[in-house]
């Protein structure tokens, strides 16, 4: 497939897997509820089977898995206490993270945030004339939730751009660290998160037809 010209329902189907799981990795469940509770109402209200059936590059039965596990994470009208706690377990701290949600912590070999790979993320932004944070403080841009937010935004707005970004950017690392998630995972909301978001990239990637380039991991 030629990636600078990907059909509109793959386009769709890209913005739906970015703008559906990336607010999940992204936003706190306790001090961004506002933000991210509607998202965990919508998959605790869904029809697992319907929602399945409509998910894009992923086989139903996998996708039904995965979202009935979701479901089960968030039963007993959504266990805040448990769902907070794994969140900040897995991507925040302040102890060690068991699923850190920055690139450049699995590609550089110091393993550090802002690392070669954030640098090289952040440079073709800007060649892009993509938004980049000038402020160090803030969430570095090769945070997951972020990058899958971008990917959503990239297939509707900038298209042209989407292949490169995935094969030379999100794609490197992302099935990795998502397989660290899986494993490390003590519930059930976010085992099935990392497996979805796992099985979504990798069907865009087949779709796509992109031979992407695995770095040495550090972590």
């Amino acid at each position: 497939m030629d990636n600078t010209h990907i059909e509109p329902d793959v386009l769709q189907g890209i913005a739906f897997v970015g703008r559906s799981l990336g607010p999940f990795f992204r936003y706190d469940p306790a001090r961004e509820l506002d933000i991210i509770g509607p998202s965990y109402d919508a998959i605790a209200q869904a029809n697992a089977q319907a929602a399945a059936a409509e998910w894009p590059f992923v086989d139903d039965k996998v996708a039904f898995r995965a979202l009935c596990l979701m479901q089960e994470g968030l039963e007993d009208d959504l266990d805040e206490d448990a769902i907070v706690w794994e969140y900040r377990r897995l991507f925040v701290g302040p102890a060690h993270k068991a699923a850190a949600p920055w690139g450049s912590v699995y590609t550089d070999k110091d393993g550090v945030m802002f690392g070669a790979s954030w640098v090289a993320l952040r440079n073709w932004m800007r060649e892009n004339g993509l938004a980049v944070s000038e402020e160090r403080s803030r969430e570095p841009e090769d945070h997951i939730g972020l990058m899958l937010e971008l990917m959503a935004w990239l297939a509707e707005e900038r298209p042209e751009l989407v292949g490169d970004f995935l094969r030379l950017h999100l794609l490197t690392w992302a099935g990795h660290f998502l397989a660290l998630m899986e494993d490390a995972a003590q519930h059930p909301f976010f085992e099935a998160l990392a497996t979805l978001t796992a099985a979504s990239l990798a069907g865009i990637q087949e779709t796509l037809g992109l031979q992407v380039e695995t770095p040495r991991f550090y972590r």
